[in-house]
């Protein structure tokens, strides 16, 4: 059997941890720059609030029920998300523990003898509420795909102390299947919904595992809906993964705070999110060669921006792999020069580097002189020291001072679990 661990509204109970007093009261959470409701607890919506409206459309309920709003939080998320998932590892062990997002993670729990999984599971629950005070939904099922059902059915149960669904038998698999909408099961996305409903007349998920394997390889993306077929009827086809340690590219993006139309504040962009993706470049122990830059104009839908529509694009390979700031910070603000339009208003940037290599595979250069090839070391120590820090103490100058363009964050909270100077303060 195999289980999924989801964290409740994450967002919304990573701001109420360290602030009890919004406990049942309607609270929301804001995207990148304030845009848009990203997280909402049970009450907020009871008060209609739908997920992803602009903020500006919902704040006259917002205002009328006073709603606590919270613009993204993300050292305090990624600190208890961590937390969140070393207490799986310390309970059920680290080889089987598989962390899918932020708030989510598949946990394998081998052959356990039905009668002993609520009572397990439950356990689980507890701790992961006691060891870090955020409460989680637990869905137990033999698939992952039917772990997914289950939570969505654990998400249901009113009783909140509970939030624990167990599909242990066929009766109880079938009765889920056939209460769950094609559309809201884990693989189908939208397209294929829409196909299968209009098409097909398949409106359920028990419709749709009654399916032949033919069909989900003609009708749904071939393997993959074959798998999907597969674990809707019980049969594991996705094993736990490990987790991806070293990544093949490394990006950092970011929307504007107002929208930008002068080429310096785009080349400080940039050189600021260059010095970030070489952090975590260097965090891998990794190198570089490639590095892309893209600008997002004004003009461009949210809907577009992940299409790729008006994106500009531009990209190089250096001479060498290189994990240094400096010498990735130098090519990538070039490339600014290249895609910049004089008039144009711009309201996303970032930079992608690729073709990355471990360290081990760059060789010193015996025409350039020790401190050259030493550079590694001096990128550590700038490293540790914002590590220890915080906020970008020691930066390039290309990164600018003032950064009139950072991301808008008018409501964050502290960031209690990973700054000194905003730890929680009882009276």
């Amino acid at each position: 059997m195999k289980a999924i661990v989801d964290c409740n509204n994450f967002y919304c109970s990573c701001e109420r941890l360290f602030m009890p007093h919004l406990d049942n009261k309607p609270v929301v959470v804001l995207s990148n720059n304030d845009g848009c409701i990203v997280s909402r607890s049970d009450e907020a919506k009871a008060l209609g609030i739908p997920m992803a409206e602009p903020y500006f459309m919902a704040k006259p309920i917002i205002t009328m029920h006073q709603v606590a709003v919270f613009s993204s939080n993300y050292h305090l998320y990624g600190d208890l998300s961590w937390r969140v998932m070393e207490t799986l590892r310390q309970l059920v062990g680290a080889a089987n523990v598989e962390v899918y997002s932020v708030d989510e993670c598949f946990i394998e729990l081998g052959e356990m003898p039905t009668d002993k999984l609520r009572p397990y599971v439950l356990n689980l629950r507890h701790t992961i509420e006691q060891w870090t005070g955020i409460k989680v939904s637990i869905g137990v099922a033999p698939t992952k795909v039917l772990c997914k059902i289950a939570n969505h059915i654990a998400k249901k149960i009113k009783t909140k102390s509970d939030c624990v669904a167990i599909l242990e038998t066929p009766e109880k698999i079938r009765s889920a299947l056939q209460k769950t909408p094609v559309k809201d099961v884990w693989g189908v996305g939208r397209q294929y919904a829409k196909k299968l409903t209009d098409v097909w007349g398949i409106f359920d998920a028990y419709q749709l595992s009654r399916m032949s394997e033919a069909f989900a390889h003609r009708q749904l993306g071939g393997v993959v809906g074959v798998r999907l077929i597969k674990e809707l009827t019980g049969s594991p086809a996705k094993d736990l993964q490990e987790e991806l340690v070293n990544k093949k590219m490394i990006a950092t993006t970011r929307m504007f705070g107002t929208p930008v139309t002068a080429i310096t504040d785009i080349k400080e962009a940039i050189a600021t999110y260059t010095s970030r993706a070489a952090e975590k470049l260097r965090r891998q122990y990794c190198a570089a060669k490639g590095v892309s830059i893209f600008v997002v104009t004004k003009e461009q839908s949210h809907q577009q921006n992940f299409k790729q529509y008006g994106t500009i694009t531009k990209h190089v390979l250096l001479p060498n792999a290189t994990s240094a700031t400096n010498e990735l910070i130098k090519p990538a603000v070039q490339l600014v020069n290249d895609l910049f339009e004089q008039g144009q208003t711009y309201k996303k940037a970032g930079v992608m580097l690729s073709h990355i290599v471990p360290d081990s595979a760059i060789q010193a250069n015996l025409f350039v002189s020790n401190c050259k090839n030493g550079e590694r070391k001096l990128m550590t120590v700038i490293d540790n020291i914002n590590f220890s820090q915080r906020d970008d103490v020691l930066k390039f100058a290309s990164s600018g001072t003032s950064r009139d363009w950072k991301m808008r964050q008018e409501h964050r909270s502290n960031r209690y679990t990973t700054r000194w100077d905003e730890l929680y303060e009882i009276s």
